[in-house]
């Protein structure tokens, strides 16, 4: 019995003591202040950038908090970032609704400032770009097309601070190493960027259907992407036949090598001339349009791909238009990791390069308005020193 006091009354006394220890825990250390300190442990990366806080498409500056570089993350300063219609469809929520604050950019080339400690792909100092992804398999040949991939902003991820992955109009990005490439040392920043996405979106399915000299291909829509296409089909040899709505870029598109420029401002009557004549065609037309009437320019049995990503990512197809066309269509999305090591060795080695203008990240909300109205001359590229 007695025994049983002294056990309650120490008892007492550690339940006290507790309580007491506690109170002043929580004098000394709101939940916030723990927060706080846990967060300063986890070496998160501070850094600045531009980010979309809604639907409306004005861009604004954003200070927040990047993950920790990982044993198998680099941490890039970057140097420019471009800017592709992508950024915007998501951004307004064309393509379903976001989550915000959201720093848009996945065209992105900068130099290594730190490595993890399992990283040997690359060390301090190097050049290097980011496109579409970040992180997810590194085993696979087409890294874009596995369910774990995380894509280069508006992805869950629990190990950023937003909870979402955020893009390249910022100053530094934290990314696994497999998902950057090299960049060689005779391209600019500038130049580069706009090779991460509008390069190998073209260079990827342009080499699967194996254009060779000679081939007659058709290029829809001559944007950031459309004009890359331009450069890299005429580069392999292809008799290139570029078709715009715009009939001020005709001496510029002559200027990449087309043999031929097509101002479509009838669908119908504009297309009706070249009916079966191409070997095939790309379109990087980003809205809805008749492309039945454009695949038909392609030989029966000829290949039409489309790369162009629409309003809730839905084309309406006329099944009776394709039916009479006998023409093979199929869609492509960026391109795996060694592909695109592979594309920018080859443009630059080829002076396969995009034409761009650079801009003030206080100019990216005003260089959106340009891009949807056809204004791009033909990639605006962020000097992020600017940020």
């Amino acid at each position: 019995m007695e025994k049983t006091k002294k056990q309650e009354q120490s008892r007492r006394e550690f339940l006290k003591n507790s309580a007491i220890i506690s109170t002043g825990v929580a004098l000394t250390s709101s939940p916030i202040n723990i927060l706080a300190k846990e967060e300063n442990k986890m070496n998160y990366v501070e850094t600045k950038g531009y980010a979309a806080f809604d639907e409306s498409g004005e861009i604004k500056p954003y200070t927040f908090k990047r993950r920790p570089v990982g044993d198998n993350d680099i941490l890039i300063e970057i140097k420019a970032a471009s800017i592709c219609h992508s950024d915007i469809h998501q951004e307004k929520g064309h393509w379903g609704k976001q989550q915000y604050p959201q720093v848009p950019g996945h065209e992105i080339a900068g130099i290594v400032t730190a490595i993890g400690k399992d990283v040997t792909k690359f060390k301090v100092g190097d050049r290097a770009g980011v496109g579409c992804m970040v992180d997810g398999c590194t085993t696979c040949e087409e890294e874009q097309y596995e369910s774990n991939t995380l894509f280069t902003y508006g992805y869950p991820d629990d190990r950023e601070p937003t909870r979402i992955t955020q893009g390249g109009y910022s100053k530094e990005i934290v990314v696994r190493d497999h998902f950057a490439v090299h960049l060689p040392d005779g391209v600019s920043f500038e130049k580069a960027a706009p090779l991460l996405c509008a390069g190998i979106t073209t260079y990827s399915p342009l080499i699967k259907a194996d254009i060779k000299k000679g081939d007659k291909v058709g290029v829809a829509g001559i944007g950031g992407l459309g004009h890359m296409a331009v450069k890299i089909a005429v580069s392999k040899g292809a008799e290139v036949y570029a078709f715009t709505t715009s009939a001020d870029k005709v001496e510029d598109i002559k200027g990449f090598g087309a043999k031929e420029v097509i101002v479509v401002d009838d669908e119908l009557k504009s297309l009706q001339e070249y009916t079966g004549q191409l070997d095939y065609m790309i379109s990087t037309i980003p809205y809805q349009f008749n492309v039945a009437a454009y695949a038909n320019v392609v030989k029966p049995y000829g290949y039409f791909t489309m790369v162009g990503m629409p309003v809730g990512f839905e084309l309406t197809l006329s099944n009776i238009g394709l039916a009479f066309n006998r023409v093979n269509f199929n869609a492509s999305l960026i391109g795996g990791m060694k592909e695109t090591q592979e594309m920018v060795d080859y443009c630059v080695a080829n002076d396969v390069l995009p034409e761009i203008q650079m801009i003030k990240a206080s100019e990216i909300t005003q260089a959106w308005k340009n891009v949807e109205d056809k204004k791009a001359r033909y990639r605006y590229v962020i000097d992020t020193a600017t940020i």
